[in-house]
């Protein structure tokens, strides 16, 4: 199967529709049309069934599919490989990164990289830590930046450390918790962010707090706080110090170190190897060095 082969395959596949799948690749239906009989013609096996729903891959098909994906694949990795070879920083760098450092601090430092390095490209995913490292193990990306402990085998580099603040419109020092009647704002997601922050109540008081509410998305919590529906517990990455809030610092006495988060860029050696990761790299620890 050809290059070209492959991506017509798996536009057709993406798209189950002739009309979408040929504007994609710049051909007209009756081409397309041709070039996908070609195709079957070649494999010996009917790859889509069409209907008025649009292409439904065969059994077959979906073998196919595959295989083109993973040619696909393939191409991208020996062109990267290439790249490297050469003395110029280009080729796609794939980052697959946190949600809360894509949003709040990743946005900075691709804008320093694109103007130091206009000819590489790049491709971006966000989500939680979890989605991070199978993105990873997946290959749909060199570099991964995630929080907290994530378990990875593969190199390490931590990035900074993020203070944690309760943030109130009304509330001035964390024994007022113990009287307020004010909700608890808390962010709730797969990794153990959440976990962490129950570790820190039972370690400080005794009680649960009196009202809760439970959000599944940071900035859905940040906003209920600046917006005076309640308290909530955020780390320092999601505050500029305009926000119209108390800010209050998490104990760090002696005796309580108080609470953390930290972020880190993970991948396999073998793509902190290639000259678009390893530039990426030196532009990310400049501006990690900056926040100390």
């Amino acid at each position: 199967m050809t290059a070209t082969e492959a991506e017509i395959i798996k536009i057709l596949a993406e798209e189950k529709n002739m009309r979408k799948a040929a504007e994609r690749l710049f051909l007209t239906q009756p081409a397309l049309s041709q070039r996908l009989q070609s195709i079957e013609k070649d494999w010996g096996a009917k790859l889509f069934l069409r209907s008025q729903k649009g292409l439904t891959p065969t059994p077959a098909g979906e073998l196919v599919i595959q295989y083109a994906i993973d040619t696909i694949i393939r191409k991208e990795e020996v062109f990267e490989a290439i790249q490297a070879m050469n003395s110029k920083v280009h080729g796609t760098l794939k980052i697959a990164c946190a949600l809360i450092v894509g949003q709040n601090w990743l946005p900075k430092v691709l804008k320093e990289f694109v103007t130091k390095y206009p000819e590489a490209k790049i491709s971006l995913i966000t989500g939680w830590s979890s989605e991070i490292i199978k993105a990873l193990y997946e290959g749909e990306a060199h570099v991964g930046i995630v929080r907290g402990q994530a378990e990875w085998k593969g190199k390490r580099i931590h990035l900074f450390q993020d203070m944690m603040y309760l943030v109130d419109k009304e509330l001035t020092k964390i024994d007022d918790i113990l009287t307020t009647d004010r909700p608890f704002i808390q962010f709730k997601s797969d990794s153990n962010y959440y976990q962490e922050i129950q570790l820190w109540w039972q370690r400080h008081f005794n009680s649960n707090p009196r009202r809760q509410i439970i959000v599944d998305q940071i900035e859905t919590c940040k906003q209920m706080a600046m917006n005076g529906i309640g308290y909530a517990i955020l780390p320092s990455i999601t505050l500029n110090g305009e926000e119209n809030v108390n800010r209050i610092p998490l104990s760090n006495t002696e005796k309580d170190i108080g609470l953390t988060r930290d972020t880190w860029l993970i991948g396999y050696e073998s793509a902190f190897e290639l000259r678009q990761v390893a530039a990426f790299v030196d532009v990310v620890k400049e501006h990690a060095d900056s926040i100390y």
